[in-house]
């Protein structure tokens, strides 16, 4: 049995879970403009295999390269790096009251 070669391994942050044991991942990356020399960031979307559903939305994940899981899926969660801040659900009542600190503050 030959070994196994090295595998990509990326880290990033969630943008999606809205799908089943399956996440998209943002990678981010800076490349050097060839005339101007000055780095820009550039932004890849993965899909990633998460086997048990436990990413969420703005988490940091570290993912590694697989075989094809699906058409578009050829990545796995490897660990949660961070977990994203939660985030306390809009309701009619508080939107209501930042509007009103809003207009009191403006005058």
């Amino acid at each position: 049995m030959k070994p196994r070669g090295l595998r990509k391994e990326r880290v990033g942050v969630v943008v999606s879970d809205r799908m089943q044991k399956t996440v998209v991942v943002s990678l981010e990356r800076t490349v050097m403009h060839p005339k101007y020399k000055k780095y820009l960031r550039r932004r890849t979307k993965v899909k990633a295999h998460d086997e048990n559903n436990q990413c969420r939305l703005g988490d940091r994940v570290m993912i590694v390269e697989c075989r094809p899981l699906s058409r578009d899926k050829r990545w796995r969660v490897r660990q949660i790096l961070e977990r994203a801040k939660a985030q306390e659900p809009a309701t009619p009542e508080s939107d209501a009251e930042r509007s009103q600190e809003a207009v009191e503050g403006g005058s």
